[in-house]
């Protein structure tokens, strides 16, 4: 069975087709949402100097709400960095201010309840993603120290609340098979999930959050995360064996892991050149635990902190 990977060509942000362009890469995936339907917007916010690179950027963010906005949606922006409220992490990205003249403000997925996890144990995901009608994923594509690249699946950790993504990272980072087996079952248990990729200016050579932006051009969107993943990387040159959720999915025979199985029913992979994208140095999955807790610190003062 073949999975729809729907591709459109914008060079920069600023691009006057960037909002026709997203609309057209929605209703291409089937993501035309009916009047009132509650719909969750979910970016990649990292908490970051770096923070308006190693985020989605917020004009892509923007033209997918317009869209959902203008069919009648009641759209929620939300996600959940893993140190601090994502209000903070958005006004360092300049996500609230692409939104301010559009009614939305960016909150924090909250409501943690258990998820059952394949490898034995469970993770804290949102309720808030759990009860939304559909989600709309809008991961930023960079690469990733950790799991070489980041991309839709890895962008729906997001969907755990807070501090726990950082513990997550602790207790089940000795091991890729063990982490990406979770982000796998996360990206699982939320199948609402649409994806919007923002791959206009991925990062490359240090990431996910020191990364450099790489001119490639690329806005894509499909209804299945794994397929969309698998054509991005797929566009870059790389190889199942060099990304840890990509082998996880083929492991799974989740549909979208083969790209003899994914269509291009618009632009094609042909037109993009990712001569010169550079990979980050791999580094351990453990997270310091005097890091864990100077971030723990820091998230509970920024929550008292008034906006």
């Amino acid at each position: 069975m073949s999975e729809t990977v729907a591709i459109a060509r914008i060079l920069e942000y600023e691009s006057t087709l960037l909002d026709s362009a997203t609309a057209l890469l929605l209703e291409e995936i089937g993501l035309v949402p009916t009047f009132g339907q509650r719909i969750l917007v979910k970016p990649n916010l990292v908490n970051s100097g770096n923070a308006r690179h190693c985020c989605t950027h917020p004009l892509v963010v923007r033209a997918a709400c317009k869209y959902l906005l203008d069919a009648g949606a009641d759209v929620i922006v939300a996600d959940s960095p893993a140190f601090g409220p994502a209000s903070h992490v958005a006004r360092a990205s300049g996500l609230t201010k692409a939104l301010s003249g559009i009614g939305l403000k960016v909150r924090s997925l909250k409501r943690a309840v258990p998820l059952e996890l394949s490898g034995g144990g469970t993770i804290g995901l949102s309720l808030d993603a759990m009860e939304a009608e559909r989600i709309l994923n809008v991961p930023k594509l960079k690469v990733h120290c950790q799991m070489t690249m980041s991309g839709a699946v890895k962008n729906m950790f997001g969907c755990v609340v807070g501090f726990r993504k950082a513990m997550a990272h602790n207790q089940l980072g000795h091991s890729h098979e063990v982490f990406r087996a979770m982000l796998m079952d996360v990206y699982d248990a939320l199948p609402q999930t649409y994806h919007l990729m923002d791959g206009i200016h991925p990062l490359h050579r240090d990431g996910p959050t020191k990364g450099v932006p790489f001119e490639l051009g690329l806005l894509a969107a499909s209804r299945n995360g794994v397929a969309l993943d698998t054509a991005a990387y797929s566009i870059l040159d790389l190889s199942p064996n060099q990304i840890p959720l990509w082998s996880e999915a083929l492991k799974r025979f989740m549909p979208g892991s083969d790209p003899a199985d994914i269509e291009y029913p618009l632009e094609g992979p042909e037109l993009f050149d990712a001569t010169g994208f550079e990979m980050s140095p791999q580094r351990d999955l453990e997270f310091d635990p005097v890091r864990l807790v100077k971030g723990r610190v820091r998230s509970l003062l920024k929550h008292f902190t008034k906006s």
